[in-house]
Parts: C-alpha cells; structure tokens; sequence
C-alpha cells in the first residue's frame, strides 16, 4: 500500500458535530478578540483527539468591491497604510479593491461594499455581482469575505478619501484592467482579495463589457 492510501470505501466526512468544545476564554477583548478554545475532534483514522488548545482571532467579517467600469476596461484600487505589512516586512503601503468591516449582524455585506466605496473612493456602486466566499485564515481566524465587483463610472473616481476618525489616508489609482493585473502577476499587489477579484476579472471581463 502506498503512503497515504487507505481501504476505506467511502471516506469519512465530518462536521460541526465531530468537534467537542470543552471551553473557551477570552485572553484579550479590545478593538479586536484573541479567544482561547480547548477542544477536541474525531480523527480521520477513527477515534478522538487528545485535548489541545487553540487561540483564536475574533476580528468579525469583512467584505470587499472592485469597482470595475466595463465601458472603458478600467478598474479602481486604492492606496493605504497597512500595519500588517509593515510588520511582515512588505510595502505599508498596499494597493487593495474597497473593503471595511460589518458594522452590526443585520448589517449585509453589499451594504458594507456600497458604504464603503463611497467613504474609500467616492463612488456611488451600481450594478453589483458576488464574486466570492472565503475564510481569511482558518487557522487561527474566524474572519470571512465576501467579494463583490460593482459596475461605476471610472471618470468619477479620483482624490485622496478615507475617514479621519479612524486615522484613514486612502489615494485612488483608476488603471486598465491590463495594468492592474500586470501588477498582480509582478506580485506589486500582495492583497488576497483583491488578488482574488482581479483574477476573477480576467476570466469574466469579456461577459461583463458585453452586458
């Protein structure tokens, strides 16, 4: 039998109910939440775990819009300080699509995406498409994005934006479709969900000029 082969038949598929949450602790409740879980699971060879423990990110969920103008084939992204990439050793200063967090539970994410173009950008969103679902890092996060491309007139995008309270300085870059996926496969855009967005672009953009 070869590494990592088995005789099972049909594979075991497990779910919320295979994983025993003993306890959770809040370690750090700030702007953000680090919870500690300890927990065990069902193993994929039969039985349970060992219990262990677990630190959790509680950040909330977050969505994010390119704003994409399909008469003249450009994009809008925006320019900000990031202290995640100063600390990871990257450019601060990232080139992303419109992004913020949910506010509140009933709150949706197309409602976040059109709020926050208009505080990011100055764009008034119209007709906007689902892009993708995706949990940012599941190892230890429980953040999940919703991505969006929303039609807009690229001619309206431009100037410096951002809410001063909460120590915003955004630029607004309007580039061809072309340029802006030039600097994603150059790796200038190291941003996952724009990355995402603009790759999702390349494939549809053709259905999209078309519409």
């Amino acid at each position: 039998m070869t590494k990592g082969s088995d005789n099972l038949s049909m594979p075991q598929t497990f779910h919320r109910n295979d994983v025993e949450v003993i306890s959770t602790n809040t370690v750090y409740d700030g702007f953000f939440k680090m919870i500690k879980y300890r927990l065990r699971h069902k193993l994929f060879a039969g039985g349970w775990s060992g219990e262990f423990e677990r630190e959790l990110f509680e950040r909330g969920h977050a969505a994010a819009v390119l704003p994409y103008d399909p008469v003249r084939d450009q994009v809008v992204l925006i320019e900000q300080f990031r202290v995640g990439a100063l600390a990871a050793n990257c450019q601060p200063w990232q080139l992303e699509i419109v992004a913020g967090m949910l506010d509140h539970d009933d709150e949706s994410a197309e409602q976040v995406v059109r709020r926050e173009a208009t505080e990011e950008s100055g764009l008034v969103l119209g007709k906007t498409e689902k892009i993708s679902r995706y949990l940012s890092s599941s190892g230890g996060c429980s953040e999940i994005l919703d991505i969006f491309i929303s039609e807009v007139d690229s001619r309206l995008a431009r100037g410096l934006h951002g809410v001063a309270s909460e120590s915003e300085d955004i630029r607004v870059h309007v580039v061809s479709r072309n340029q802006a996926y030039q600097w994603l496969e150059s790796g200038k855009i190291e941003n996952a969900a724009t990355i995402i967005a603009l790759q999702w672009l390349q494939l549809h953009h053709q259905r999209l000029r078309l519409a």
